[in-house]
């Protein structure tokens, strides 16, 4: 293993933060199955690498709170899957919503999901001794020395160009 490497990103990034915070545990019958759709979505994308996603880390971000990082191929491609009739998100979707609308889950469980599509040169990352994790698992990873030793130095690492010249005055 390379001591320290940098992801090996080339063009945007998308990256969909999704997840659950259980209000009340005792309501398990409810939050149980949003948690199992979670991992059932995951799977089923892992069996399916064309449908875009790349990568995923999934967190802890507290006893009550879970979420997953997700790194996607396009935003193209995670509103494709968002929206396939054959994707079991949209039978998880359609289930969630019948039962907000019913006010069935309302104190018991919340969900959320935040996207980002990061042009290339906003973003940038470091790895010292680590393997491939987050955007390097979803991109590879290369030595730091190609894309710069400082941050930047990635941040203005251009794909097709290489890096962008410093602008003057």
């Amino acid at each position: 293993m390379v001591s320290r490497t940098t992801a090996d990103v080339q063009g945007e990034v998308v990256v969909l933060l999704i997840g659950m915070r259980i209000h009340r545990f005792r309501a398990v019958r409810l939050w149980l199955p949003v948690m199992l759709a979670m991992f059932r979505m995951l799977r089923e994308l892992e069996k399916d690498p064309a449908r875009g996603l790349r990568a995923k880390v999934l967190l802890t971000a507290s006893p009550r709170s879970y979420y997953v990082v997700q790194y996607w191929e396009s935003k193209e491609k995670l509103y494709a899957y968002a929206t396939a009739p054959d994707a079991f998100h949209h039978k998880a979707w359609a289930r969630l919503n019948r039962q907000e609308r019913t006010g069935r889950l309302r104190g018991q469980v919340g969900i959320w999901h935040e996207t980002y599509v990061v042009p290339e040169g906003s973003y940038e990352a470091i790895y010292g001794d680590m393997p491939a994790f987050g955007l390097a698992e979803a991109y590879g990873q290369v030595p730091l020395e190609k894309r710069g030793r400082y941050a930047k130095d990635r941040f203005s690492y251009r794909s097709q160009r290489g890096p962008v010249a410093e602008r003057t005055g």
